[in-house]
């Protein structure tokens, strides 16, 4: 559906995110998963790090970036 914003929402968008919830720095429609690097539209997010700044696709992408972070080196 196409309305007065489509132009403003497409692309890339870039995003605060805080513990529950996000704020929108730069209009878009999706943001990258920080471990899959696909796509993910903003409607679809769920899941993120407030400390590392960064968006998941899903619970399993969420849990393997933290276990990569903190992960004792050489386990």
């Amino acid at each position: 559906m196409k309305t007065p914003f489509s132009k403003e929402f497409s692309g890339e968008a870039v995003l605060e995110f805080g513990d529950s919830d996000f704020m929108i720095l730069k209009p878009g429609a999706f943001v990258r998963c920080a471990v899959t690097k696909e796509e993910i539209p903003l409607q679809d997010l769920r899941y993120w790090s407030a400390e590392l700044q960064e968006a998941y696709r899903d619970g399993a992408a969420s849990a393997e970036r933290w276990k990569a972070v903190n992960e004792e080196p050489g386990r």
